[in-house]
């Protein structure tokens, strides 16, 4: 099989909402070698059916696809990209995308 002018690394961003024990939503960006945008989404959604499919959440059918830039993944290799425009200062863009409160994360020093 000859490989397409577009093999290389894709990351998936896929989005998850997990019914118990509270609701909550769940972002997972995996890597994926693949021959076009197309093909790695459809890998990343199959795998997301099945990491959805214990019942205790759900694939939300929303998945966004980067292409890497090198086709040689290593330390500090970007791996998912999102450009948003937005007319919302720094904080209160942060506030409103990344940091609304809710979110289960720790603080690092």
């Amino acid at each position: 099989m000859r490989s397409s002018p577009d093999t290389g690394w894709y990351s998936v961003r896929c989005v998850f909402r997990w019914e118990s024990p509270r609701d909550a939503y769940e972002e997972r960006v995996t890597l994926w070698k693949a021959d076009s945008f197309d093909q790695a989404i459809v890998m990343a959604e199959r795998e997301a059916a099945e990491y959805g499919s214990d019942g205790a959440m759900r694939y939300l059918g929303l998945a966004r696809a980067y292409r890497l830039p090198d086709d040689v993944i290593e330390p500090g290799t970007e791996v998912f990209s999102l450009i948003r425009d937005s007319d919302l200062e720094p904080e209160k863009y942060l506030d409103t995308f990344f940091d609304a409160g809710d979110e289960r994360q720790g603080r690092v020093s």
